[in-house]
């Protein structure tokens, strides 16, 4: 296991570094197989990260990027993160977008084609993108879940998770990408901002314990190196 810290004095900056990392991501999956495929986090903090991802000049059409997670809402939805995801990517030609959910949102259903979605996609991300909540969340993994054990089950690439209270900006069940699976990529980035989510932070690199900070799920995973992403 293990991390580096990259520090930057604005969002703006964070956006700017990353987004070169990314390109780069992608630059060498076309170079092993042709293509490049992203897992990314939704939210508020990494839309800029993505909005100037998509200005490279890249070969959109051999990239493909999902969501790490999704709240059981039909596509169209204002909290779809797949929506966020189109959005931020409109300037990405040929981009290619795929969803962990069913067009109306099912939960049941969405877990079936998450992990069918996934069933056929074997190779490692070539990069995969994480947010972390004060609670210590990644991806949907929250604390106090009912299922959240099974986010760590090393037979699941995907599974339903209810946060458990329901966030009250996003009161919906999700499917979130399993920890065995966010593990499978070639660069891992964890991107966090404000001194209260940095605290979190230093609290869950002391602390290996995934259930009560399931982030540290993350940075204690044993062969892994994540590439933390903080400012103010």
């Amino acid at each position: 296991m293990g991390w580096t810290l990259h520090e930057y004095p604005d969002t703006g900056s964070l956006a700017e570094a990353l987004s070169g990392e990314l390109a780069r991501s992608c630059a060498d999956g076309f170079a092993r197989d042709g293509r490049a495929v992203l897992a990314l986090a939704g939210g508020r903090t990494p839309w800029p990260v993505y909005e100037r991802l998509a200005r490279a000049a890249l070969d959109w059409s051999r990239v493909t990027v999902m969501p790490t997670d999704e709240r059981c809402v039909p596509h169209g939805h204002e909290a779809s993160n797949l929506r966020g995801l189109q959005a931020a990517f409109a300037a990405a030609d040929g981009i290619r977008v795929e969803a962990l959910t069913v067009p109306g949102g099912d939960c049941d259903a969405s877990e079936r084609h998450a992990r069918d979605l996934l069933s056929g996609l074997r190779r490692r991300f070539d990069a995969v993108v994480l947010g972390m909540g004060i609670d210590g969340h990644t991806a949907s993994l929250f604390p106090g879940a009912a299922r959240l054990a099974r986010g760590f089950d090393p037979a699941l690439d995907a599974c339903r998770i209810d946060p458990d209270p329901l966030p009250p900006e996003a009161p919906f069940p999700r499917i979130s990408l399993g920890v065995r699976r966010l593990l499978r990529t070639r660069a891992l980035h964890l991107v966090i901002t404000g001194v209260e989510k940095r605290d979190v932070l230093e609290t869950a690199i002391a602390d290996p314990d995934p259930l009560r900070r399931p982030v540290a799920g993350i940075l204690h995973a044993p062969g892994t190196q994540v590439r933390l992403h903080w400012c103010p």
